[in-house]
Formats: C-alpha cells, sequence, structure tokens
C-alpha cells in the first residue's frame, strides 16, 4: 500500500495554468470515477480551489504513480512540458504530512486561512458520495480534520486579522463588544468593501448600508448581504445613524470632511463614532481624527495591526508543525501495522498450506504400512525446518547487517534471549 499527493499550487503555477487543471464541481465527480478505475488506485479524492489543485491517492503497491499524472494530463488535455513545470509529488508520510499541513492553513496563500479546511471537507464528502472512499485514505481525511481542529484549538493560527478586511473588522469588535447591535455604512463597493461585508456578516451584523457613486453595483452587493443602498450624495443624511463607518473607494479627493462628521456627531448627541478609512488616497479627512468621539483610523493603523498579527500567525504556525509532526507518526504507526496484519495473516497462511501437505503425506506413509513412530519422526523433522525456515533466513541477514535491533527483536519473539 502507498499514499500519493499530486498537485500544483499558487506557489508553483499561474493562474491561467490552475484555471485550466481546477476541477469544478460539474465534472468532479465524473474525474473521481475516472480516477478510481486507473490499474492500481484504491481511493481518491479531488481538491480543487482557487489556488490549489490536488489529488490524493491510495495506491495498490504494485501500481505506477505515473499513470496518474498521465490521466491528470489526458483529462484536462495539458501540455506535458508545462504541467511537468509546476507538478509536485509526495509518497508516504510525506504525504501524510502535506495533507494535514494544508488542511491547517499552513500552506495557504494566508498563512492559516480557515478556507481550506471546508474545501477539503467538501471534497471529502464529494469522493464519499461517489464511493471513491473506502479504507486508508479515509481514515487519512478523518484524522486531518481532527488534527486541524487540535492546531485551532492549542494555537493562534487562526485567531488574528491579516487582511485590511479582516483587520478593520477586528478592530470595530474590541471597540463595539457586540457588532450585531450596530449599524454600519460601508463607502464603496469595490472588492475590499465586498470582503469587509462578509466578515461583518459573520459577526452577525444585519444593518448594513452601502453608499457608492453608481448604484448598480452598490445594490449588487447590499442584495447579498440584505442592505439598503445609497449615493454618495446622501451620506450626510445617512451619517447621524451609522456607529461604525468604512470606507474604500478610489475617489481623489475626500468624501467624508470634519464639518461633516462633527454635525454627525451634535445629531448623535455625542455617541461616538468609529471610522476606518482603508483608501489610499484617503476617503475621511485626517483632520476627523481631532474631533472628541471621532475615532479615525487609517490603512497605516491596520498595517501595523497585521504585522503583528502575523508574527504571532507565525509563530503558531511553529507549534502547528510540531503537532503535524506527532499526529503524522501516529497516523503512520497505524499504516505500517496494516502491513504487519498482512504478513502475519500471509505467514499464518503458509504455515498452514505446509502442515497440510506434510500431514497428507504422513497419512499416506501410514496407509502404506511405514513404522508409525518413523513417520511421526519425519512429520515433525520436516514440518519444524520449513516453519524454522524463514525466521532463520531473517537472523542470517540480521546478523549479516549488523542490525542488532532486529536481531533483539527476534530474539525475544523466539525466546532466545532467555538463558
Amino acid at each position: 500500500m502507498s499514499l500519493l499527493v499530486l498537485g500544483i499550487n499558487h506557489k508553483t503555477a499561474s493562474v491561467a495554468l490552475r484555471e485550466k487543471v481546477a476541477f469544478g464541481p460539474e465534472i468532479a465527480p465524473r474525474a473521481l470515477q475516472e480516477l478510481v478505475r486507473i490499474s492500481g488506485v484504491e481511493e481518491a479524492v479531488i481538491l480543487s480551489t482557487c489556488n490549489r489543485t490536488e489529488l490524493y491517492c491510495h495506491l495498490d503497491p504494485n501500481s505506477d504513480s505515473r499513470l496518474v499524472k498521465t490521466w491528470l494530463q489526458d483529462f484536462h488535455q495539458l501540455d506535458e512540458q508545462e504541467l511537468n513545470a509546476c507538478l509536485y509529488q509526495y509518497h508516504g508520510e510525506e504525504t501524510v504530512r502535506h495533507i494535514m499541513r494544508v488542511a491547517c492553513g499552513l500552506d495557504s496563500l494566508v498563512l492559516g486561512e480557515p478556507q481550506i479546511l471546508g474545501q477539503m471537507k467538501l471534497a471529502y464528502n464529494q469522493s464519499q458520495k461517489v464511493g471513491s472512499l473506502n479504507g486508508v485514505l479515509d481514515r487519512l481525511l478523518q484524522k486531518t480534520f481532527s488534527v486541524a481542529k487540535r492546531v485551532r484549538t492549542e494555537t493562534e493560527i487562526g485567531s488574528s486579522a491579516v487582511s485590511v478586511a479582516f483587520a478593520a473588522v477586528s478592530l470595530a469588535k474590541r471597540i463595539f463588544s457586540d457588532l450585531g447591535r450596530t449599524r454600519v455604512l460601508l463607502v464603496g463597493a469595490g472588492e475590499t468593501i465586498e470582503l469587509v461585508a462578509r466578515h461583518l456578516k459573520e459577526q452577525s451584523v444585519t444593518d448594513m448600508t452601502v453608499a457608492n457613486r453608481t448604484l448598480e453595483r452598490a445594490q449588487n452587493l447590499a442584495q447579498e448581504f440584505n442592505g439598503d443602498v445609497i449615493t454618495l450624495e446622501q451620506i450626510p443624511d445617512y451619517l447621524p445613524k451609522a456607529d461604525i463607518v468604512i470606507s474604500s473607494t478610489a475617489s481623489p479627493l475626500p468624501i467624508i470632511g470634519k464639518g461633516l462628521v462633527e454635525r454627525a456627531l451634535k445629531a448623535r448627541r455625542q455617541q461616538p463614532i468609529l471610522l476606518v478609512d482603508i483608501a489610499v488616497p484617503r476617503d475621511i479627512e485626517a483632520e476627523v481624527d481631532e474631533l472628541n468621539d471621532a475615532y479615525l483610523y487609517t490603512v497605516d493603523d491596520l498595517q501595523g495591526i497585521i504585522e503583528q498579527n502575523m508574527a504571532t500567525r507565525q509563530q503558531a504556525a511553529t507549534q502547528a508543525e510540531v503537532i503535524i509532526e506527532e499526529e503524522r507518526d501516529h497516523f503512520m504507526a497505524w499504516f505500517r501495522s496494516l502491513e504487519s496484519v498482512k504478513l502475519i495473516v500471509d505467514y499464518r497462511s503458509q504455515a498452514e498450506l505446509l502442515q497440510q501437505q506434510e500431514l497428507a503425506l504422513a497419512l499416506q506413509a501410514l496407509a502404506q504400512g511405514k513404522d508409525s513412530a518413523q513417520v511421526m519422526q519425519r512429520l515433525a523433522r520436516r514440518l519444524t525446518n520449513k516453519l524454522i525456515h524463514t525466521p532463520t533466513q531473517a537472523l542470517n541477514q540480521a546478523g549479516q547487517n549488523g542490525d542488532q535491533d532486529m536481531l533483539t527483536v527476534l530474539a525475544n519473539n523466539l525466546k532466545l534471549g532467555q538463558h
């Protein structure tokens, strides 16, 4: 039995190639069925995300892993040289380590990101539905999920913000203990604001309003999060209602000035406002920070938080690697035990066959009238010689190789070490 990972990721391949190698949900079931039909492939899982495509396989010991690579190349009609330049492979215990590192976010574009674990679980569920999991690989994936949970519990790998959008929401969470009770104004409707909105939704924020120059884009974003839409010109009317303002536009000039915020604070009867400006150039005048009850943070402030948190994640990643090594060793011990069980079964079967053969010869000799004592002595001698042949060979080989550990194990099991 052997384990294999075959794949490409954001570190080895361009976006263009990753798109070619991807397995969308509409083709993944068929691909899995084809993959396990390859000679020697016992089990298979396909993990396909925007940053990686990886094939996890449990192979028969006599199989050729090159057949899996050829299948991948043919399935997507890829250029062999282009694929080979980006492809990586892991075998045996390196496969176990790699899969566990991926699940824990240690191999991700953003260190420690949690989304990959959910994507891996979806891939696992898909393989279960198709029927491409039935033993060793199934056990490995279940073990991997428990390892990822342990890493999340015992380290700080996912507890700190390492993106501007996440840092902005984390900052708001520090100031407002219950974000679900706040009103949020999002200024802009680009990718960063969309990520901010997603993080806010995860924190149970339900009252979001999107202000944008183009209403159509704002409406598309607001619909996804059940939010409201206003134009940039309507910000002065809405601002007194907002507890949190997060702004990220491409405007060359500030959109929110000191006077506008000052009037909003008066209307709010000096209830504080958190303003997070993650635009470059700035969307909010720097002078706003001079106002009492207005707490202004810029992208530079957030960058400092991110750098500090990144250092925390790096430290946590080191701790996670130790956990992974420990859990990998546990899994490999179980995996190797399967081989020993197979050897024991094979050896017992061989011994049973020898017993039947020698017993048949002895009965035949007795039927021919030969002396029963001689027949029994011959049976015992021949059976003993054949049964000790394999252990004797192992002892000789261990002695020739100077393998003292093997000699000790054999001596203990054969009770030769007792005097």
